[in-house]
């Protein structure tokens, strides 16, 4: 896809990078395997259903095409939140007030089951509690507050509210109306975690391949995948790349776009002014459907995430001008250098709802039946993936030990590809990004 050669320069002034010390990497595929489950994608949901799948006794093999982290598991904003990139009603309208609700608790095992793993594993990852979901005008806030009332009555989630007069006392920007608060959901360096969970899975005997990108598929009882110096043979496959899986689904990548999303890191400052911008040193993100996403950093940085690409483009002078948005939340950064700037691709789904199932046949519809219900897939994470593809990786692992139902709540999400076909379709989604950025600036 044209987006790849693109995605690896993102990859070079990141923060995240330049703040772990890589351990030697994994081999590269280079013989004939045989394994229990193949895994294809070394990020988080990958690494996940490796750990949980090794916990049950099936022998793991996981194949990276770059290094495990490479992805939008290494590189993105560091926000662990409940639910899901789409409102809950989605999942309401098409489940029912109770799998939705199933789903909701679910998102919050996912946040516990990152503690979890940190404790087991002694995954050090900055882990720093606290969500603040900031609305930018009434019309909004209202939006927000009707959410959170729903939250509690309907979901028994209950967040703080923040009127107007209180805002300042969480935030110190002029931009922001009004706020809820979430102490459940926090932020994480999550580098350090994806490097952290590949660890905790070579520990447990999964065998991991770096450079050994999947060249084909081929299904059966028996489904064997080939890279360029090797070969693997599983009874069980997870695809675990979401937008890298480069046509080896492309049944499956006609349901998700590539968008890009982009981030800075400011250079450290003084420990007081670092305090005074979020004393509670929550995670941020404003309510616009095209949003800005922001954190402190345990150094004294600010990290601040938006400019989203639905071209696949980079953002010219990508540093330059996320300082201004920088500076148009903090007018107190005006004159704070950015010192690292970097991106990468998400995977977005036509309703933001996660998409999970197991593989149809090639050019069959949505509904039809699976070669041999042995290739599992998760994607469409859209964003709010970091807390959730661990959840997702425990579920697909469920379901392959033959405990199917949670997997399942959500492979029965229905997904429809995005319109215009592989020509029009990235047109047709910057201009309907268009409308919904203007919507928010009007």
């Amino acid at each position: 896809m044209s987006f790849l050669s693109a995605d690896s320069d993102l990859t070079r002034h990141s923060y995240y990078a330049a703040t772990v010390q890589r351990a030697p990497g994994f081999p590269t595929l280079s013989s004939s395997l045989d394994c229990d489950v193949a895994v294809v994608g070394g990020g988080l949901a990958g690494l996940s259903a490796a750990i949980e799948l090794a916990d049950r006794g099936y022998r793991v093999a996981l194949l990276e095409a770059r290094e495990v982290g490479w992805g939008a598991s290494g590189r993105n904003g560091g926000q662990a939140i409940a639910g899901l990139a789409c409102e809950q009603t989605v999942i309401e309208d098409q489940l029912g007030l109770d799998a939705s609700r199933r789903v909701w608790a679910m998102t919050l095992e996912a946040l516990d089951l990152i503690h979890e793993r940190c404790r087991r594993f002694s995954i050090d990852c900055d882990w720093q509690p606290g969500y603040l979901s900031v609305a930018v005008n009434a019309r909004k806030a209202r939006e927000l507050h009707d959410w959170h009332v729903l939250m509690r009555e309907r979901y028994d989630h209950d967040t703080t509210w923040i009127a107007p007069a209180d805002l300042p006392q969480w935030i110190a920007s002029p931009r922001f109306h009004s706020g809820a608060h979430d102490a459940r959901s926090g932020h994480l360096h999550p580098l350090k975690y994806s490097l952290g969970l590949a660890r905790a899975a070579a520990s447990l005997g999964v065998q991991l391949f770096e450079q050994s990108p999947v060249t084909s598929i081929t299904p059966g009882p028996t489904v064997r995948l080939a890279t360029p110096q090797g070969e693997l043979r599983a009874k069980h496959v997870l695809l675990a790349g979401n937008v890298y899986l480069q046509g080896l689904a492309p049944q499956l990548e006609r349901r998700i776009m590539p968008v890009g999303t982009y981030i800075v890191a400011s250079r450290p400052m003084a420990p007081e002014l670092a305090q005074s911008l979020i004393p509670s040193r929550s995670a941020v993100c404003d309510t616009n459907f095209v949003l800005d996403y922001f954190r402190p950093t345990p150094d004294h940085r600010m990290l601040y995430g938006g400019r989203v690409s639905y071209s696949t483009s980079t953002p010219i002078n990508l540093a330059a001008s996320m300082q201004r948005r920088m500076a148009h939340t903090f007018p107190q950064l005006k004159d704070t250098a950015v010192e690292f700037s970097w991106g990468g691709f998400v995977d977005i789904s036509m309703n933001r709802a996660p998409d999970f199932g197991r593989l149809p046949a090639e050019g069959a519809g949505a509904g039809a039946k699976p070669h041999h219900d042995n290739i599992y897939y998760l994607q469409g994470f859209s964003g709010h993936g970091l807390a959730l593809t661990g959840l997702a990786g425990k579920l697909v692992a469920e379901a392959i030990d033959g405990h199917a139902a949670r997997f399942d709540t959500f492979a029965a999400l229905r997904h429809r590809p995005f319109p215009g076909g592989p020509l029009l379709r990235t047109p047709a989604l910057v201009m309907g990004m268009a409308y919904y950025r203007l919507k928010d600036m009007l």
